[in-house]
């Protein structure tokens, strides 16, 4: 079972912010914590020792950033999600210092939040199985200002490095270490080139693609989602039924009929 703990001093967003977790992750055991301020959401994670955590910035008392660096201190592996209304740069390049999987944005669409939240379940599962270090640190943001010839080239050379690299572990890390940027400076740039999160790019991007090998080849659903980057066929499956409403055999099923 893995714990998810939510602080947000507003209980109408804790409360459908769970709710919307509690339908997403209903095949698997989960256990949601709720609290209404960072003091309480350090005392909650010393004590019941949650996985991921989702923080609003701003809380009574101690903000989601000061919470997320007391944790860093005593965890490395807990994957933090920060969830908030504040569009600032100073707090999302603070939120990747302390090494947050995302930075989101209320309101934020559900597609982007699942993603997002699939992801740290996969991160948690992994960290689990294999217990490795993956320390991350996120240096300071750039400034830079491009022609429009230089931004298309830039986001031409984003999507083509997601088709030619979705089908394995691709990182944020990595792909904004080729381009030289900081993570967060990256994040920032992805979201204004593409309008979503590069979580959720990537994750479309493969759903795309697997839709596209249940199409046109005969394949079996396995090997369809590592050609597209999912080792896991269950998590595989999830995924594509979230994203396509159908699981992919039925998807298949579909096709053939």
């Amino acid at each position: 079972m893995y714990r998810i703990l939510i602080a947000d001093d507003e209980a109408i967003e804790r409360i459908v912010l769970a709710r919307k977790l509690k339908r997403l992750l209903a095949e698997e055991a989960h256990e949601i914590l709720q609290v209404q301020n960072g003091r309480e959401a350090l005392e909650v994670f010393q004590a019941e020792h949650p996985q991921i955590l989702i923080l609003d910035i701003r809380m009574p008392g101690m903000s989601g950033l000061e919470v997320a660096e007391q944790i860093r201190k005593e965890s490395r592996d807990t994957v933090i999600i920060f969830l908030t209304a504040f569009d600032e740069f100073s707090y999302a390049k603070k939120a990747f210092s302390v090494r947050a999987l995302d930075y989101l944005l209320k309101p934020c669409e559900e597609s982007e939040l699942f993603s997002v939240v699939e992801e740290a379940v996969r991160i948690v599962k992994e960290t689990e199985g294999q217990q490795k270090d993956k320390e991350l640190s996120a240096s300071e943001g750039e400034t830079e200002h491009f022609g429009d010839s230089e931004e298309l080239r830039r986001q031409e050379w984003i999507r083509d490095f997601i088709e030619s690299s979705y089908m394995r572990d691709l990182s944020i890390q990595e792909i904004s270490g080729r381009m030289g940027y900081s993570e967060v400076y990256f994040c920032k740039l992805f979201k204004q080139y593409f309008g979503v999160s590069f979580v959720s790019y990537l994750t479309d991007f493969r759903i795309r693609k697997a839709c596209a090998f249940l199409k046109e080849t005969d394949q079996s659903v396995r090997r369809i989602g590592c050609l597209v980057g999912y080792e896991d066929s269950n998590y595989f499956t999830k995924v594509f039924r979230r994203i396509m409403g159908k699981t992919p055999t039925e998807y298949r099923a579909e096709l053939q009929g």
